[in-house]
């Protein structure tokens, strides 16, 4: 009964649905209703953090990796978000100032955090 109960009242959040691979050369980003993507470490040109106004139906701050042809958008408090911010967070001439900026902002808004 105790395990019934305990999976009625889960709160389930919009960033438990993306399911995140992480391998040596690749992100991929998967949900059951959105389009797969992916992007491979080498590619990325661009990181930002963009801030929306739709939480908490759905997730508010995304980790954008972009490239040329290829991109991803990694919600925060998804399972996986923290090994990939920790990977780039190490890249050359990361802001770490625009990160604490993006979390106190309660607007729509991009912050650019590295760029190639």
């Amino acid at each position: 009964m105790f395990n019934f109960l305990k999976k009625i009242l889960k709160k389930q959040y919009p960033e438990d649905l993306f399911k995140i691979t992480i391998t040596e050369n690749l992100v991929k980003i998967e949900h059951p209703t959105r389009k797969t993507e992916q992007i491979n470490w080498d590619d990325i040109e661009e990181i930002k953090l963009i801030n929306t106004d739709t939480g908490p139906v759905e997730p508010d701050v995304w980790l954008a990796l972009l490239g040329k042809d290829s991109g991803c958008l990694i919600p925060h408090g998804s399972n996986g978000y923290e090994d990939i911010y920790n990977t780039v967070s190490q890249y050359d001439k990361f802001n770490f100032e625009n990160v604490i900026e993006s979390m106190t902002c309660v607007e729509n808004k991009e912050f650019l955090l590295w760029i190639k």
